[in-house]
């Protein structure tokens, strides 16, 4: 028992965190509906999952290398930027948009958006890195059964609070107007784009700032 609230603790822990993950789920829900912004979630856990498996089987080693999280970090950090200016000088300025959530036909579309902008983040790598190295060495949790509920607490905590954000957010859309839309769009854009300089400063700088 103690294993699952250690991992629901690690869980909460992340979901506070903000970063491009929290503005593109909010952005989502409130422009899109609900089921939307729970794809986005869904996206984000897939990655989160993703890198969990990559770290299990000791890749970390190799994604920790400086020149490989450089890389990583020019990589995500134009990413950021492109999604940042899209949210920012195009979808700040449609004119119609309807505050009615319609039914998605496709809705890879939006998983693929939520796996994209929190997989391209290395921050969120050098995160599972240390909890995974913290679970190993301070809650002596083997690669096993241990291992495993742990892990699969944290992740089923985080995709819960991603999708009760989502929820929230929805609900806010019967205060949206054209004007309150724009505005969120061009601070979902900056904010963006905001990390995605910080990730290219930081790649720059060796990670450190």
């Amino acid at each position: 028992m103690s294993i699952v609230i250690n991992g629901v603790q690690f869980g909460i822990v992340l979901a506070f965190l903000v970063g491009p993950v929290f503005f593109t789920i909010i952005q989502t829900s409130v422009e899109k509906g609900f089921f939307n912004g729970a794809l986005v979630a869904i996206g984000v856990s897939i990655s989160d999952i993703l890198y969990v498996t990559i770290c299990y089987f000791g890749l970390f080693q190799f994604l920790s290398d400086p020149s490989s999280k450089k890389n990583m970090a020019y990589i995500g950090g134009i990413i950021l930027v492109v999604f940042g200016l899209y949210h920012l000088v195009i979808k700040s300025r449609r004119g119609s948009v309807s505050f009615h959530a319609a039914v998605e036909t496709k809705p890879v579309k939006y998983i693929l958006k939520g796996f994209i902008i929190n997989g391209v983040t290395p921050m969120v790598l050098i995160f599972w890195i240390g909890t995974i190295s913290y679970a190993t060495v301070n809650f002596e949790y083997t690669k096993g059964i241990q291992f495993f509920i742990f892990f699969m607490a944290l992740l089923l905590t985080v995709l819960a609070t991603d999708i009760t954000k989502a929820f929230l957010a929805d609900k806010l859309r019967r205060l949206v107007t054209h004007r309150f839309l724009t505005i969120m769009n061009i601070i979902v854009g900056v904010c963006l784009i905001g990390f995605g300089i910080r990730l290219l400063v930081m790649g720059s700088n060796g990670f450190q700032l």
